[in-house]
């Protein structure tokens, strides 16, 4: 009797060490799922929730803040999912924090991320919808990483066929092996560096020539710089405006007088007319010039006549010794 009663005491003391054992579990487990503690709620509206289920895992700063309570559909563009928030984080999370939906390791269980922002903004209420982020879904990296793959074999390839033809050709493999080529460009370096010195050389004296035209120096400097002498050029300029101006009234005066002439040419009137048109004064100034062109005939035959006259023979005799002498002493002096 006193053996049996010893059993039950060990049985029940095994059952209340498996009852305190299963409460501690439950505990835990809810403790996890934020069943036990105070909570609050918040809200984030996703395009599509990539797997996403109620009890994954909320954090916030990578910090174990709450879980998935509910998942609903609202339309065919927008997943609403429910947080359930430990209260400790009303004082941290605010307003303007970005949630989305990550992955615990490379293929673990998805877990809601909320990221604090670096603008002030008001705490978050219960209920408050918080900005949603699109984040990458898996299928669609691995998507992207398969066209990567595809474009890197097709590079791989072309990069090939690149290879294959500089090893076959004959002509880039002479030049690589042309040893003339690095002292030729030793040189053109070399030429280069003359040309950028001299470059270097002009633009140094094309800086002093500014330098001089500022402070006044040469001729452009006084041009630019001397205040006489833009006076003197602007007297100047207005001196050839003006005689620009006497230029062109003379123009019109001798314009007008052409037109004088032509109008009188035209009307018959005028000497102008009697010269150009009228034939009997052409003659008169043919017989005339003939008049004229007799007498002198006729004086040089007087003249002559008049040198062998013996009244008159005397004195061209003396005339003509007089310009003998003269050239004789013109040549004594040039002579001397």
């Amino acid at each position: 009797m006193e053996k049996k009663t010893i059993d039950n005491v060990k049985l029940g003391l095994f059952v209340l060490a498996g009852l305190l054992f299963l409460v501690v579990i439950l505990y835990m487990i809810g403790r996890n799922m934020s069943l036990f503690g105070d909570t609050y709620m918040l809200k984030a509206r996703f395009e599509n929730a990539q797997g996403l289920v109620v009890g994954n895992n909320v954090r916030y700063a990578g910090i174990q803040a709450g879980t998935v309570k509910e998942i609903r559909i609202m339309n065919d563009t927008t997943i609403e999912v429910t947080l359930t928030v430990e209260k400790r984080m009303m004082t941290i999370i605010r307003k303007n924090a970005v949630v989305s939906i990550g992955t615990e390791g490379l293929v673990g269980n998805k877990v809601v991320n909320i990221l604090p922002r670096r603008r002030m903004a008001p705490f978050a209420e219960e209920g408050d919808i918080l900005l949603a982020r699109r984040s990458v879904d898996t299928d669609e990296m691995l998507q992207t990483l398969s066209q990567t793959n595809n474009d890197v074999a097709v590079i791989a390839a072309n990069l090939k066929i690149t290879v294959q033809k500089i090893n076959t050709s004959k002509a880039l493999w002479e030049l690589l092996n042309d040893k003339s080529i690095p002292a030729n460009f030793r040189t053109s370096v070399g030429n280069i560096r003359t040309a950028t010195a001299n470059a270097g050389k002009m633009v140094n004296n094309l800086n002093d020539i500014v330098i001089d035209v500022k402070n006044g120096k040469g001729s452009v400097g006084a041009i630019l710089r001397d205040t006489s002498f833009a006076k003197n050029l602007n007297e100047a300029i207005i001196k050839i405006k003006s005689v620009g101006d006497s230029v062109d009234s003379l123009s019109n005066e001798i314009n007008s007088v052409v037109a004088g002439i032509k109008q009188d040419v035209n009307a018959g009137k005028g000497p102008a007319n009697a010269i150009l048109k009228d034939s009997s004064i052409v003659q008169k100034l043919n017989k005339s010039l003939s008049n004229i062109e007799k007498g002198t005939d006729g004086f040089n035959q007087n003249m002559e006549a008049l040198k062998h006259n013996f009244l008159f023979r005397g004195y061209f005799k003396k005339l003509e010794r007089q310009k003998a002498d003269e050239l004789k002493k013109q040549a004594k002096e040039g002579k001397n």
